[in-house]
């Protein structure tokens, strides 16, 4: 069976922890892969596609040596094969030009400033991947307890 993916993209280590340690609930279902960079995270999405897993989410920095965040969603947002790709920027550091670069450009689904609350980060991502699982066609019923209900129950309301 194919995994379902959540890529975490974080160049300082104990953020890149703690992210991981609030999305520890998801483990269970989802597939946790941690990268301190853009360039990792883009070898780590060449290996999962090449696999045939789903990268559902990617969580990401702004500011990190190298390439930036936001360039890395655009370049995800203009790949074909991740374009369904569901994105949320997490930084403490972006411009308000950054941020319009992002949504425009990378198509990001939630901006999250740091720091971060917990419960509303595990909801946006329960939200986003249950809108990635219905829009890719993938069978919800594995993921259901990982998933928002309110959204869930609508699309099955609107397409019985």
């Amino acid at each position: 069976m194919e995994k379902i993916v959540i890529v975490i993209i974080e160049d300082q280590r104990e953020v890149l922890e703690a992210i991981a340690r609030d999305l520890a609930t998801f483990e269970d279902t989802f597939m946790i892969e941690e990268c301190d960079s853009a360039d990792e995270a883009g070898e780590l999405m060449e290996t999962l596609d090449s696999e045939g897993d789903y990268v559902a989410l990617i969580i990401s920095d702004h500011i990190m040596p190298g390439k930036s965040g936001v360039d890395f969603l655009i370049e995800m947002n203009e790949d074909p094969r991740f374009e369904s790709t569901k994105k949320i920027l997490l930084t403490g550091l972006a411009t308000h030009q950054d941020t319009i670069n992002a949504i425009n450009n990378a198509a990001i689904d939630r901006y999250i400033e740091k720091p971060w609350n917990q419960t509303n980060l595990i909801n946006y991502v329960k939200e986003l991947i249950t809108d990635y699982i219905l829009k890719k066609g993938i069978d919800y019923t594995p993921y259901v307890h990982h998933l928002n209900q309110t959204t869930l129950l609508n699309k099955l309301r609107n397409n019985p």
